[in-house]
């Protein structure tokens, strides 16, 4: 059984960072994501990156603050410039293909880590 889990979450304020963590299988060569879910908002995607000539897809709301990065271990979501609109439960989230482009709904993703909240306050 597979398992992601998230790291990294908290509080800011407007305008700081933080930088979100989530562990990978060895082996894993799925395109890795970032969703988030706000109260009483659909889950939404953030950033996903695969390897290859793909690279990395962000919403356009934190294109130029955030950036998601990949290694062997881990995939990492780094969040500058924070808002308050930027607060939900984030998600790690592992695609079922390796292709980021084919990865931009939730139906496309098989394994889930738990989530981890982050909160901005203004």
């Amino acid at each position: 059984q597979v398992h992601l889990v998230e790291s990294g979450g908290g509080l800011a304020q407007a305008g700081e960072s933080l930088t979100l963590s989530c562990a990978v299988p060895e082996g894993t060569f799925n395109a890795m994501g970032w969703f988030r879910q706000a109260p009483g908002k659909e889950r939404e995607l953030v950033a996903v990156f695969s390897w290859g000539g793909a690279g990395a897809y962000y919403r356009d709301s934190v294109k130029g603050r955030f950036t998601i990065t990949r290694d062997n271990a881990k995939v990492t979501l780094q969040m500058d410039s924070l808002k308050p609109e930027d607060t939900a439960v984030y998600y790690c989230t592992r695609c079922k293909s390796t292709v980021q482009t084919v990865c931009r709904s939730a139906e496309k993703y098989d394994i889930w880590g738990q989530g981890t909240q982050v909160t901005v306050s203004s």
